[in-house]
Parts: C-alpha cells; sequence; structure tokens
C-alpha cells in the first residue's frame, strides 16, 4: 500500500511538472506574449477570445475527460534508457496502438487533401484521443478500427453535468432520455449526425469507429478556416471540442509530447489512463448504467463492494433491505431558454439565389419564439443543408449552429454556391429539441458571363488546304470580372444572319480526326479565358464566321480568312527555246558512201 501511494505521489509531482513544461514550450514557440501560471496553466491575451462554446455546441458536450498528463522522459526512449517504473510508463505512454495511430494519419492526410491550409497535424488527434479515450482504451479495436466495446461518457441530465435532452432516439448512445458522448473521440449524437465522417470506406458513419471518428473530429476541428499553425486558432479549436481551459492545456501537453517522437504499439496494450475531471468531490456520478468505468477497460460494475464498517464506527456492516422515503422531494430541473421554445419562424429572410461558385448575398435569419410568440434569446438554432448539393456554409461544413441574440434571431453563416445548380433546401431547427422548424429554399443557377471578347488583335487566316497558325482565344466577363467555369459553345456559322451551321470552309476536328464545325462542352478558366482547338481550312476560299455565345447570353464573332492556294505555273514548251541549229530535225540527211 506504501509503495502504491508512493507511486501515485511520484507521479502527481512528475505530471504537474511535465504540464507546465509542456505547456511553456508551446507557450514559447507559439504563443508570444503567453505566460504559465505555477500548475502549468497558459494565460495567455487573447484568452479572452476563445469560443462560448455551449455543452451541445461543442464536440463532446463538454463531458468529463481524462486528466493524466505525460510523464517527464523522453516520449522515445532508446534502449539503452534507465529501467524501472518510470521507464516503462514512459515507453508505454509514447506508444500509440497501431490501428489508432493509423486512423489519425490517415485523417491529417484527407485534411491536407480537403482542407490544406487547417495545417492539421496527426499529433492533435492523438492528443484528443488521449485525453477523450486513451486511445480508444489502449487501443481495444478490430481489425476495421471499430472499439470492441462501446466507450461512452456519462449521460448529460444536468446532474453535475451538462444538460442535454435526447436527440438521437438512443441510437448511438442506447439512451432515449438524455444524450451521452459516444465512441473513441467522444463525440455526443447531436454533433455527430453532421460531423459524422466514413474513415474507412465501409459506406457506414459509426462513431464507435476510429477511422470514422478520427476524421470526423479533423473536419470539426478545421471546420471555420481556423489554420492550426497558428497559437490562436489552435487553442479555438480545441477550446470548441470541449470548453475548458483545463481541458485545453492537458490536450496541448501531449500535443507537445507526441511532437517529440511516438512509436507504434500493438492493438490492446497501450497504457490505459486513470484520472477523469468527473472524479472530483463535490461532482455528481450519473445515473448507473450509463457511464463508462472511472478505469478505462473494465466492465461497469466491477469495482469491490466497500469493506464491512469497522466494529465501534456505528456503520451498519450492510445496506437496509428497503431504503427509506426521502424525506423531501429531488429538486426539478429549471428549464433552461431551448425549453421554452415553442417554435421558430422566418425573421425576414430574402430570395436565396446564387451563382454557381458565388458567395449568397442574402442570408438566412430565423426567430426563436414562445407559444405566445415571444422571443427567446439564448438558444442554438442549428441550419442544416439538405438535398442533392455541394453548396456549403463558410468553412466547407454542411450545417451551422448559432445562437439567437437579445431579438431571438439568429443568423446563418453566408452560403456559399457549389458547382452543382438547382434548388435544394437549407433547414432551421433547434438544436436538442423537436421542435416546428424552418425550411428554406435555396437555388443555384448555373455560371454565366455577360461580355465575350477576343484576346489579340492578330488576323486569323490560312491557305485552302492547310491549317490556322494562330489559336481563337477569348475571355469571358461578368459584371466586369473574370467569368471563370462558363459554358461556351463554339459555331462556323454560315454568315451573320444564318446561324445555320456551314458545311464547307473552316472546321475543327474531333477525336478521330473528322471535320465537325460545332464545338459544345467547353468552359472558361478560372481567369474567365478560352483558347480554342486548333483550326483546320478545306479547299474553299473566302471569308467565314466563328461565332461563340456562353451562357448568359454573351456572343463574340470572328473573322476567318481562307485565302486560295496558289497556282502552280505550268511547265514551259521544251520546244520553243531549242536552238534551231541543235535540232536534229532540221539538219539534213547524210547518204553514206557507197
Amino acid at each position: 500500500m506504501a509503495a502504491h501511494i508512493g507511486r501515485r505521489l511520484r507521479k502527481g509531482a512528475a505530471t504537474t511538472a511535465v504540464a507546465a513544461a509542456a505547456v511553456a514550450a508551446l507557450s514559447a514557440s507559439q504563443a508570444p506574449g503567453a505566460t504559465v501560471d505555477d500548475q502549468g496553466r497558459q494565460n495567455t491575451g487573447d484568452a479572452t477570445s476563445a469560443p462560448d462554446t455551449a455543452a451541445d455546441d461543442s464536440a463532446t458536450g463538454n463531458s468529463p475527460y481524462y486528466t493524466d498528463l505525460p510523464p517527464l522522459n523522453s516520449p522515445a526512449p532508446s534502449p539503452s534508457a534507465g529501467s524501472g517504473e518510470a521507464g516503462d510508463r514512459s515507453a508505454a505512454e509514447a506508444g500509440i496502438p497501431a490501428t489508432v495511430l493509423d486512423a489519425y494519419k490517415k485523417a491529417e492526410a484527407a485534411l491536407r487533401e480537403k482542407k490544406a491550409g487547417c495545417n492539421l497535424p496527426w499529433q492533435l488527434l492523438a492528443a484528443i484521443g488521449k485525453v477523450e479515450s486513451g486511445q480508444a482504451r489502449g487501443g481495444r479495436v478490430t481489425a476495421d478500427g471499430t472499439t470492441v466495446t462501446p466507450i461512452l461518457g456519462p449521460q448529460l441530465d444536468g446532474n453535475g453535468f451538462a444538460l442535454i435532452r435526447d436527440t438521437d432516439n438512443g441510437a448511438y448512445d442506447g439512451n432515449r432520455m438524455y444524450d451521452q458522448a459516444v465512441g473513441p473521440m467522444q463525440f455526443i449524437p447531436s454533433t455527430w449526425s453532421w460531423a459524422g465522417r466514413d474513415g474507412n470506406g465501409d459506406g457506414r458513419k459509426d462513431p464507435n469507429n476510429i477511422y470514422d471518428a478520427a476524421l470526423a473530429a479533423g473536419h470539426y476541428l478545421c471546420r471555420f478556416d481556423w489554420d492550426l499553425s497558428e497559437p490562436g486558432d489552435l487553442r479555438k479549436a480545441i477550446l470548441s471540442y470541449n470548453n475548458s481551459t483545463e481541458y485545453l492545456n492537458t490536450v496541448l501537453s501531449w500535443l507537445e509530447y507526441y511532437r517529440k517522437g511516438t512509436h507504434e504499439i500493438p492493438d490492446g496494450t497501450g497504457a490505459l489512463p486513470e484520472d477523469r475531471s468527473d472524479a472530483r468531490p463535490g461532482v455528481t456520478p450519473s445515473a448507473p448504467g450509463t457511464t463508462p468505468p472511472a478505469r478505462p477497460g473494465k466492465p461497469s460494475g466491477s469495482r469491490p463492494s466497500p469493506s464491512p464498517s469497522a466494529p465501534g464506527t456505528g456503520s451498519p456492516s450492510a445496506p437496509p433491505t428497503t431504503p427509506p422515503p426521502p424525506t423531501t422531494p429531488p429538486p426539478s430541473t429549471p428549464p433552461t431558454p431551448t425549453d421554452t421554445v415553442h417554435h421558430l419562424e422566418d425573421a425576414g429572410t430574402g430570395t436565396l439565389t446564387a451563382m454557381a461558385g458565388h458567395t449568397f448575398a442574402e442570408r438566412i435569419s430565423t426567430r426563436a419564439e414562445t407559444e405566445a410568440g415571444k422571443a427567446v434569446a439564448k438558444v442554438r438554432i442549428r441550419f442544416t443543408i439538405v438535398g442533392d448539393t455541394d453548396t456549403t456554409f463558410a468553412g466547407g461544413e454542411s450545417v451551422a449552429t448559432v445562437t439567437t441574440d437579445a431579438s431571438g434571431v439568429a443568423v446563418a453563416p453566408a452560403l456559399q454556391a457549389g458547382e452543382k445548380t438547382g434548388a435544394f433546401a437549407v433547414q432551421a431547427a433547434v438544436a436538442g429539441r423537436s421542435v416546428k422548424g424552418v425550411p428554406y429554399k435555396v437555388t443555384v443557377t448555373q455560371r454565366v458571363a455577360d461580355a465575350l471578347t477576343r484576346v489579340g488583335e492578330k488576323e486569323l487566316t490560312c491557305v485552302a488546304g492547310g491549317e490556322f497558325a494562330e489559336p481563337v482565344e477569348v475571355k469571358a466577363t461578368y459584371g466586369g470580372e473574370a467569368a471563370g467555369k462558363v459554358a461556351v459553345t463554339a459555331k462556323l456559322v454560315t454568315s451573320a444572319d444564318d446561324p445555320a451551321e456551314n458545311d464547307k470552309g473552316p472546321y475543327f476536328k474531333d477525336a478521330d480526326g473528322k471535320a465537325i464545325r460545332t464545338l459544345t462542352g467547353l468552359r472558361t478558366g478560372p481567369d474567365g479565358q478560352l483558347t480554342l482547338p486548333k483550326l483546320y481550312a478545306d479547299g474553299t476560299a473566302g471569308t467565314f464566321l466563328l461565332r461563340l455565345t456562353t451562357a448568359g447570353g454573351a456572343t463574340l464573332e470572328v473573322e476567318l480568312t481562307v485565302e486560295p492556294a496558289a497556282t502552280p505555273s505550268p511547265d514551259p514548251d521544251p520546244s520553243a527555246d531549242a536552238d534551231p541549229s541543235t535540232d536534229p530535225s532540221t539538219e539534213p540527211s547524210e547518204t553514206p558512201a557507197a
């Protein structure tokens, strides 16, 4: 027992020291002007700019997390490093189970392609995974990355935790009364419903799968166009995952630790964390059967029963078979602003139409009201894009959550039109409540140009039967700005008054080398410019017309001149210039001598 207490004391001293050291390193290298107090807590000048994240706006619902800190030893000790408990623990802590590590690195690679400006390091996912679930409880996952047993946080019933009533009918957490954080990255169901991703390509979005959860966590951390190489954005992203300063510092400590080095270990052999943020005096545990074990990996209810009381203490050796009735009824949970919302109303949103690739000028406004029509402030409104579209909100996400202001109005971020045209919807709903929402019709129109001009002034000429040396280059604009990705049709017409396709003169070639005189499917580049394929000429000389038209009605006519082929001079009569004196036909024949 004494040895165990000694180990815990040494661990406490070590983890406190490493917290201060790690956060100090981050402060010195990434956050000029930041300071660290004697407990390793980071204080920065922009601390007040951290997002005021409501529980059901964070990834985890601000659920409890593991507070174990990294050991002081090097994260990648050499084989000759000192042995003993400290060395063994350092090696175990630095190792990340193989499948879990692979999931983090694959998520980083995917985000590097999808959101390169976010600069998401896989070590950040590893740090969050360590704090949320001890790397999926030491890597207890199947070959496809699914946890052997579900990892559930406590039910968020407002009893010592946030109050988030059921949002998924128990689909993810098995709880139809309250939400619980689910999986190795601890997403609450209401967040997973929009943030979930398929990271292992099996066609499912499973919060209990480390590949799915790691990819979802990466997108979640990058959703506001944050650059995680910037200290301020890094802190905001971590706090948006779980809005706690201690959580921030714990994650930063593990991030710094993993950046110094780590190694792969077999699945199921990872070190298990011991200390949770809710294992403290004054924190009420949630209802039985809904919390994970205090020590990951142990089944619920595996703790030994308390020993009988010592004689003379006055405490019974066993609880009474029938508990006495409570003397006072338990206090009722006061209603939150969300509880008072009866319905949502449109708050004056105009027509939602934009050209493909453009930002919508109009933004969606929704008002939360009680049954009597009174405005409700501080309610989270979730705007979800529904339908076959690649339009997104700022940051590239299909869901945005905004808190209503004092007038009960939430204004969604601006919509960014994708390339898919047509109509779809944005659904406004109360986060965490099933009340009447508001659907908004949104339309994306095709890209258009209102002007089309030729690039260059050189005459376009060719000899009959030859090919034009100069290509036709044009530029499309809309409102004076370059109109990129605009559809263009090029057609060789009979005349300015006759738009019928010409059957002679210049022509293009198709893939098989056959002559064609109409090209469709052309698009301008990002700069609005388009270079047409090479033009050829048949044997017909004359002036011809190439007509180009764009979506939106812009038209340009280009003249093409085909000159007659040079007529070769006839060969001269060889007899015309012949010398009569040398012409054998004019010389007298000689009679041979007898």
